[in-house]
């Protein structure tokens, strides 16, 4: 019997497999919000890596980091991280970015909410509804369900 064919029976007999039993043959962890290393490869989904690394980081109106940011300062810092060269603002970033639907968005991808035509947030899509964001002064860095329907999306190019 192979070790991958005892982690089943493992989980039977303890209810649960340890996070080393998992890795001792080979299975991944899944970290809501982050992305595995499979995928860690495209600049989008570092970037996610990196905002995610920043949980707990507090808002500071104009910050780009590396301990404070606001919302552009963090998706900005988390791309820059990864490579890629964002423009400032929020507004800006939205400009510079891929436009896409909703249907085709994808972890790593940029979130913008809007009031009109007027940009005001933006977060990095983490999957299954939630982005990695700066919400606001007297906030940190977190992970928040999208709660409006008034959102755009873009790909960094």
């Amino acid at each position: 019997m192979t070790a991958l064919n005892r982690v089943p029976s493992l989980m039977v007999r303890a209810g649960t497999a340890s996070a080393f039993a998992i890795a001792a043959v080979g299975g991944s962890i899944v970290v809501p919000g982050v992305a595995s290393d499979a995928a860690a490869a495209t600049p989008a989904t570092k970037a996610l890596q990196v905002a995610a690394s920043k949980k707990g980081a507090p808002y500071r109106y104009g910050a780009t980091g590396p301990k404070r940011f606001d919302c552009s300062g963090l998706t900005l810092y988390s791309f820059k991280k990864a490579g890629k060269k964002l423009p400032r603002t929020a507004a800006q970033q939205y400009n510079k970015t891929r436009h896409i639907s909703a249907g085709s968005r994808k972890a790593g991808d940029l979130v913008f909410f809007h009031s009109g035509s007027y940009v005001y947030h933006v977060g990095i899509y983490a999957g299954k509804g939630k982005i990695w964001h700066a919400p606001r002064t007297g906030d940190v860095v977190r992970l928040q369900k999208i709660w409006t329907r008034s959102v755009w999306y873009g790909r960094v190019r």
